[in-house]
C-alpha cells in the first residue's frame, strides 16, 4: 500500500470534538485510507458502508438514542460513501453533539452533493480534507525519488490514479474505464443532465485548451450551449474534482487581465484520455501544457495533503506578458515559470517585478521539480 500523506494530517486532528470529512474524486483510495485509519487508530472501529441499503436505513433520519445504540462503546466510527444517506448532515451533527468521546470520519465521492447535505448542519463541527490522486511525494516515499524521476515522462502521459500506478501495462484501459464509468457518475446521478454528450464535448474543448486562458463565450459556441449552462457544467466538474480553475492576479496595473481564468485537470492521464492522445512526450506538440498542468496539479496535491492554504493565481497583461503560476502568502508573491527544458532561459516580466517588489521568482524544470513538490532529493 502506498502511504498517503493525508493520513498523518488527519491523525493530528482526531478526537478534537469534530467530525472529519474526506472527499474527492472516485477511485482515489478514500475507502482504503478510511480502513487504514481504522486499523492503525483503533482495535475495534465501527465501519459503516453506505452502499448497503440496511446501513443507509439505519443512518437516515436517525434519533440520538438510535445512534447511541448503533455506536455502543465504539470510539471510532467510519462512514464510507456518506453522500448516499439522505439528511446525513443532520445525522452527523447528532453524533458530534450528543455522543461524546467518539470520533466520526466520513468519506464521500461527490463534493457538491456531500457539501450540500453536510455543510450547514456541521458548521463549526467538522474538519474537511480532499483526497486527490496519488501525489509525487507519496510515490517518492514509497519507492525512491530516483525511481520517480525516471518515471516522470510516464506520469505526464498516464497520470497518477492508484489503479493506473498499480497496474502497469493496463493504463489506457483503466483510464478509459475511469472517464466513461466513474469520473462523471456523480454529475449524472445528482444533476439534471439530459444531454451527457454535451458534457463530453465540453470536456474535450477544455482538455485541448489546458493551461491556456478560456473564454466562456468561445466554449458556448463550440459546445452549442448558453454561457450560464457552460458555467454550471464547469462548476460541477470542479466540485467532482475533474478540473480546477486559476484566476488572474491583479492589484496595481490597469493593463492586467482582471477577470480571466485558466482551467487545469487534476490528473494528466484523465486529460489525455479525454482527447485520446497517449503519444510519448517526444511526439507531443502539447508538452509545455502537459508539464504546466502536471506541476500545478501536483503542487495543489502537496498543499492539500499538508493542509497548507494560500491564494493561487496566474498573471498576464494585455500585452501578452505572463507568469504561469503565483502563490500569495505572508505578504510575498511567489512567482513560478514552468519549463520542460532546463536550459531554456527565462526572464520574468519587468512590469511585474516593478509593480510588486515583495516577490520571489523561481523557474521549475526537470532539474528541480521534486523539491517544488515536497520531495527531498539528492
Amino acid at each position: 500500500m502506498i502511504a498517503r500523506i493525508l493520513f498523518t494530517t488527519i491523525k493530528k486532528h482526531l478526537y478534537k470534538g469534530k467530525a472529519i470529512l474526506i472527499v474527492g474524486p472516485r477511485q482515489t483510495g478514500k475507502t482504503t485510507l478510511l480502513k487504514h485509519i481504522g486499523k492503525v487508530v483503533d482495535d475495534n472501529p465501527l465501519y459503516l458502508n453506505c452502499d448497503e441499503p440496511n446501513i443507509r436505513k439505519r443512518l437516515q433520519d436517525a434519533s440520538a438514542s438510535a445512534l447511541k445504540n448503533l455506536i455502543g462503546k465504539t470510539r471510532l466510527v467510519l462512514i464510507d460513501e456518506a453522500q448516499r444517506v439522505e439528511n446525513i448532515g443532520l445525522t452527523l451533527k447528532l453524533m458530534v453533539d450528543q455522543i461524546t468521546g467518539v470520533q466520526i470520519i466520513a468519506t464521500g465521492s461527490s463534493a457538491f452533493e456531500l457539501s450540500n447535505k453536510i455543510t450547514e448542519p456541521l458548521t463549526g463541527r467538522k474538519f474537511e480534507y480532499f483526497l486527490l490522486p496519488i501525489a509525487t511525494a507519496e510515490l517518492a516515499a514509497h519507492t525512491h525519488w530516483i525511481e520517480e524521476e525516471a518515471l516522470l515522462t510516464h506520469r505526464l502521459i498516464y497520470g497518477m490514479y492508484p489503479d493506473v500506478i498499480n497496474n502497469p501495462g493496463d493504463e489506457k484501459l483503466i483510464l478509459e474505464n475511469l472517464t466513461t464509468s466513474y469520473l462523471y457518475k456523480d454529475i449524472f446521478t445528482f444533476q439534471d443532465l439530459r444531454r451527457p454528450e454535451v458534457l463530453e464535448k465540453l470536456l474535450e474543448a477544455l482538455a485541448l485548451q489546458v493551461a491556456s486562458e478560456v473564454s466562456y463565450n468561445e466554449l458556448a459556441k463550440t459546445v452549442g450551449l448558453d454561457i450560464k449552462t457552460i458555467q454550471r457544467y464547469i462548476y460541477m466538474l470542479e466540485k467532482t474534482f475533474v478540473i480546477f480553475r486559476l484566476r488572474s492576479f491583479s492589484r496595481n496595473l490597469r493593463n492586467e487581465l482582471k477577470k480571466s481564468r485558466k482551467i487545469y485537470f487534476y490528473d494528466n492521464g484523465i486529460r489525455n484520455a479525454i482527447i485520446q492522445n497517449f503519444n510519448p512526450v517526444e511526439l507531443r506538440s502539447d508538452l509545455g501544457s502537459l508539464w504546466e498542468n502536471f506541476m500545478i496539479s501536483e503542487r495543489i496535491k502537496w498543499l492539500s495533503n499538508n493542509a497548507i492554504f494560500m491564494n493561487r493565481y496566474f498573471w498576464r497583461t494585455r500585452q501578452q506578458q505572463e507568469i504561469d503560476y503565483i502563490e500569495a502568502y505572508d505578504g510575498i508573491l511567489h512567482a513560478y515559470e514552468f519549463k520542460w527544458r532546463p536550459t531554456k532561459k527565462v526572464r520574468f516580466p519587468r512590469t511585474f517585478l516593478s509593480a510588486y517588489p515583495n516577490h520571489q521568482t523561481t523557474v521549475i524544470s526537470r532539474e528541480n521539480y521534486l523539491n517544488f513538490l515536497g520531495v527531498k532529493s539528492g
